[in-house]
């Protein structure tokens, strides 16, 4: 009897310890998974038409003047970490002396730049404009030089006689000035590696004016305007 039990009590014994082995291989397991899920290089976010996928040290910078001021980027970009950086009236001379307030700060991955359209309503030659693109993007790589520049084309305006659009507003600027300017704008950024992105043909109508259905009074956007910038702007996110 004495050999059965205790052949018995080792039998118990190999079941607990193979019972604990089981349960810490289950809990190994699920721990290692959170971690993977917790420390892995890309994460899915929600809510997004492109299921964008964002590291956890991103922050995408949207940098420039009214037109990004006014940029619902938390709603149109939900769950993305976007930054808005604009204010308004502001030139490149004003974001040149103002980028360790409107960009370093924020120790960006990305920074989506669109300036210019208030330069050309003050005078400021194309040549003097894209002087200062370029300085920009040199101090934002001053501080940040891993940091990924993205120069948006500045947008179309519209200077038509319909009844919504402002002169005043619109002012002195032209779609030829700031066509001449997205010229030379493209132009650098080849000459430095940086992101081109093409946003101007995609606000335009059939007359080569920005579409009525994009803009608030000629230079603005509406929010269709914005949901047409976010779709062009999307993919640049995750590339």
């Amino acid at each position: 009897m004495k050999r059965n039990e205790k052949l018995e009590e080792k039998h118990r014994n190999q079941c607990i310890s193979f019972i604990i082995v089981i349960i810490l291989l289950v809990v190994i397991i699920g721990i290692l998974s959170y971690l993977l899920y917790i420390y892995s290089p890309h994460k899915r976010t929600k809510n997004n038409p492109y299921d964008i996928y964002t590291k956890p040290n991103d922050n995408f910078v949207f940098l420039g003047d009214s037109i990004t001021e006014m940029y619902p980027l938390e709603e149109l970009y939900d769950n993305l970490p976007v930054i808005n950086s604009g204010v308004s009236g502001y030139t490149t001379d004003n974001i040149l002396s103002n980028i360790k307030e409107m960009v370093s700060i924020y120790n960006p991955t990305k920074v989506f730049l669109l300036i210019g359209t208030n330069d050309i309503e003050i005078d400021r030659d194309n040549k003097y404009i894209i002087n200062n693109i370029f300085k920009i993007t040199k101090e934002i790589l001053k501080d940040r030089p891993t940091t990924k520049i993205y120069i948006q084309s500045v947008y179309p305006v519209n200077r038509s006689d319909n009844e919504k659009i402002n002169h005043v507003m619109v002012g002195k600027r032209t779609n030829e000035a700031i066509m001449d300017l997205n010229k030379k704008i493209e132009k650098l950024c080849e000459k430095e590696h940086y992101t081109y992105i093409p946003v101007y043909d995609e606000l335009l109508d059939e007359n080569k004016n920005m579409a009525l259905k994009y803009t608030l009074e000629g230079i603005h956007l509406t929010h269709l305007g914005y949901l047409k910038v976010t779709r062009t702007l999307y993919p640049y996110l995750e590339s």
